[in-house]
């Protein structure tokens, strides 16, 4: 996945539900209209549209930006190499751990939350 380290320039993503897309381009240092093309030529990268076809983005959706960022102007890969990176088999393990940890966390915290309550 994407290392912060990284990405130090980059502010801290607020914690909100949802960003516009101007407020994405200020986190990931992207112009709109690159954010626009990402999202033809990156099929993980779907936001939420809502009235107006306006574009509102999930932190996933931010995190996924940065990691298209890096790989395309930190690592030099181009827009295809970067797409096979992402749907790549390295990146569905990647995936894969990430959601069992997630898992193994929210059964941790179920289980605290049933202690505290007694």
């Amino acid at each position: 996945m994407l290392d912060q380290g990284n990405n130090t320039e980059l502010p801290v993503i607020p914690a909100k539900r949802y960003f516009t897309i101007g407020e994405v381009g200020e986190l990931c240092a992207v112009k709109p209209h690159v954010l626009r093309y990402w999202e033809q030529e990156f099929p993980a990268l779907n936001p939420v549209k809502r009235r107006g076809n306006r574009r509102y983005y999930q932190r996933h959706d931010v995190l996924m930006i940065r990691q298209i960022r890096a790989l395309l102007y930190e690592e030099g890969f181009t827009i295809t190499g970067a797409r096979a990176r992402l749907e790549g088999p390295q990146a569905r393990a990647e995936a894969s751990m990430s959601h069992q940890i997630l898992c193994q966390v929210r059964m941790e915290l179920e289980e605290i939350l049933g202690l505290l309550k007694h």
